[in-house]
C-alpha cells in the first residue's frame, strides 16, 4: 500500500476512533456519576439539593450549547472543536477530582458540560464529513454500540471505583480516553470549510444562539424542577419563559440573514422525523428506567449490582442490535426498520407496565431486552437519517440538534414519570399499579408515525451531498450502509 493510500485510510480511521471514544466517554460519565453522588454528599458534608446540581448544572450547560457548538464545528472544523472539547473535558474532569467543596464541584461540572457540548455534535459532524452519506450507517452503528457498552459498564465500573477509591476516582476515569482522543483529533486534517457569506464569517447569528440557549436551558431546568414537591409554580414560570424564548427565536430566525438554524436543514422531512423519533424514544426509555430502578431497589429490595444485572439484557441488545442495524437497513430500508424499532420499544414498555411486586427476573429481563432492541434500532436509523440528509455545510448543526434531542428527551421522560408517580401515590413504584408506564408507552408509540416519515430506501441523499466515485474511493474505511 502506498504512503498516500495509507494516509487516506488512516484519516477516516482516526476520525471514527475519535467519534466512538468521545461518545462513549460522555455516556460513561453520565452513568458512573449517579452511583458516586451519595459518597460525594457524605465526603463534602453537603445536602441532597446541592448534590443534584452536579447533574442539573451539567445537563443545562450541555443542552443550551449543543447547537451552537455544532455551528462552530461547521465554521471552524469539527476536528478542531472536538479536540478543544475533549482536552477541556479531560482537564476539568481532573480538576473535579481535586475539588475541595461542593460549590467548586458544581461550577466545574458546568464547565465540563460546556466542554461536553463542544465534543458531542462533533462526534457526528466528523463522521458526516469523513464518510459519504450512503456509508454512514456502519460507523453510526459502531458509535451507538460503544454508547450502549459504556452505559452497561458504567454502573458496574462506577460501583467498583467508588467502593475501592471513593467518588473522586470516577472523574479520573474519563481523563485518559478524552485526552488521547483530543490529541488524536489534532493529527487529522479536516476538509476545507466552505466560505460563507461575509456576515456569516463576521459573527454568524449571536442573537439566535442566545435565544436558543435560553430556551433550551430554561426548558431543561423546568423539567428537572417540575417533579420536586412544592416546585410546581416555579417550574411553570420557568417553562413559560422557555416557551417565550422559543417564540422569540422563531421570529428572529425568519428574519435573520444567516440563521443559526438553516431552513434547508429544518425543512427536511427526514431530519424532522428523525429528531422527533429520537426525542420520543429517549423520553420513553429513560422515564421507564427511572420507574424501573426505583421498583427494583425500593419495592423488590435489590441492591444496585443486582439491579444492574436485571437490566443487563437492555445493554446486551443495544450492543448486539447496533451491529445488525446496517444490514437490516440495507435490506428493508430506514422506514421499515425504524417502525419495527418503535414497535419493539413500545412493546417493551407495555411488558414492564405489567410488573407487580412478585415479578421475577425473566419478566423484567424480557421487557428490558425489548427496550434495548427497540431503542438501538431507532437510534441508529433516526440518527443516520438526520446526519445523512443534512447538507454537509450544516453537519455540525444537525449533530447538535440530534444531541439536543438525546439530552432533552431523558429530562422530559424522567419529569413525566416522577410527576405521574406523585399524582398516583397509591401505586407506589409498582408499575402495574400506577399510571407512569402506560403513559410512557403512549410516548414511545409516537415514534411510529415519526418512523413512517423516514425514507423508504437508503439510496436518497441530502442536499449538497453529491460525491464523485473518486471522492468515495478516497474514504475506504467508511463501510457501505
Amino acid at each position: 500500500m502506498s504512503t498516500t493510500t495509507a494516509t487516506r485510510t488512516a484519516a477516516p480511521a482516526r476520525t471514527l476512533a475519535c467519534s466512538v471514544t468521545g461518545a462513549a466517554v460522555v455516556a460513561l460519565d453520565g452513568t458512573v456519576l449517579t452511583l458516586a453522588q451519595p459518597e460525594l454528599q457524605r465526603d463534602l458534608h453537603t445536602g441532597v439539593a446541592q448534590v443534584q446540581w452536579t447533574g442539573t448544572g451539567y445537563l443545562i450547560a450541555v443542552a443550551s450549547l449543543l447547537v451552537l457548538a455544532g455551528r462552530l464545528g461547521d465554521r471552524h472544523g469539527h476536528h478542531r472543536v472536538f479536540a478543544l472539547g475533549s482536552l477541556g473535558f479531560a482537564a476539568v474532569s481532573a480538576a473535579i477530582a481535586l475539588a475541595p467543596d461542593i460549590g467548586t464541584v458544581v461550577l466545574l461540572r458546568v464547565l465540563q458540560g460546556i466542554c461536553g457540548a463542544l465534543l458531542q455534535p462533533a462526534t457526528l459532524g466528523m463522521l458526516r464529513t469523513a464518510c459519504p452519506p450512503d456509508r454512514l450507517t456502519g460507523p453510526l452503528a459502531l458509535r451507538t454500540g460503544a454508547i450502549g457498552l459504556a452505559a452497561a459498564a458504567g454502573p458496574l465500573l462506577g460501583g467498583a471505583l467508588v467502593s475501592a477509591y471513593g467518588w473522586r476516582a470516577v472523574f479520573l476515569l474519563g481523563v485518559p480516553p478524552t485526552l488521547a482522543a483530543g490529541l488524536l483529533a489534532l493529527t487529522v486534517r479536516g476538509p476545507r470549510r466552505a466560505e460563507g457569506p461575509p456576515r456569516a464569517r463576521a459573527g454568524g447569528d449571536p442573537l439566535g444562539a442566545l435565544l436558543l440557549a435560553a430556551s433550551l436551558g430554561l426548558l431543561v431546568h423546568g423539567l428537572v424542577t417540575l417533579p420536586h414537591p412544592g416546585a410546581g409554580g416555579r417550574a411553570a414560570v420557568t417553562l413559560a419563559a422557555s416557551a417565550a424564548a422559543a417564540l422569540a427565536l422563531v421570529r428572529h430566525e425568519r428574519r435573520a440573514a444567516d440563521p443559526l438554524l438553516p431552513p434547508a436543514l429544518l425543512g427536511s422531512r427526514p431530519v424532522a422525523a428523525g429528531l422527533g423519533a429520537l426525542l420520543a424514544a429517549s423520553a420513553a426509555l429513560f422515564g421507564t428506567l427511572f420507574v424501573l430502578t426505583y421498583f427494583l431497589q425500593e419495592t423488590q429490595r435489590l441492591d444496585p449490582l443486582d439491579t444492574a444485572l436485571r437490566l443487563l439484557p437492555l445493554a446486551a441488545l443495544m450492543v448486539g442490535g447496533a451491529a445488525l442495524c446496517p444490514p437490516l437497513t440495507r435490506r428493508f430500508g430506514p422506514r421499515t426498520v425504524a417502525f419495527a424499532g418503535g414497535a419493539l420499544l413500545t412493546g417493551g414498555v407495555l411488558v414492564l407496565a405489567r410488573l407487580d411486586t412478585d415479578a421475577g427476573a425473566v419478566a423484567t429481563g424480557t421487557g428490558a431486552a425489548l427496550l434495548g432492541a427497540g431503542f438501538v434500532t431507532l437510534m441508529v436509523t433516526a440518527t443516520a437519517a438526520v446526519v445523512r440528509h443534512a447538507p454537509e455545510a450544516h453537519a455540525g448543526v444537525a449533530g447538535g440538534l440530534q444531541q439536543t434531542a438525546m439530552n432533552t428527551g431523558p429530562a422530559l421522560g424522567t419529569a413525566t414519570a416522577a410527576l405521574l408517580l406523585a399524582l398516583v401515590p397509591a401505586g407506589g413504584f409498582v408499575p402495574a399499579r400506577g399510571a407512569a408506564l402506560p403513559v410512557l408507552a403512549l410516548l414511545a408509540a409516537l415514534t411510529l408515525p415519526a418512523a413512517l416519515a423516514l425514507p423508504a430506501a437508503t439510496g436518497g441523499r441530502g442536499p449538497g451531498t453529491r460525491r464523485s466515485a473518486a471522492h468515495r474511493a478516497r474514504r475506504p474505511f467508511c463501510v457501505r450502509s
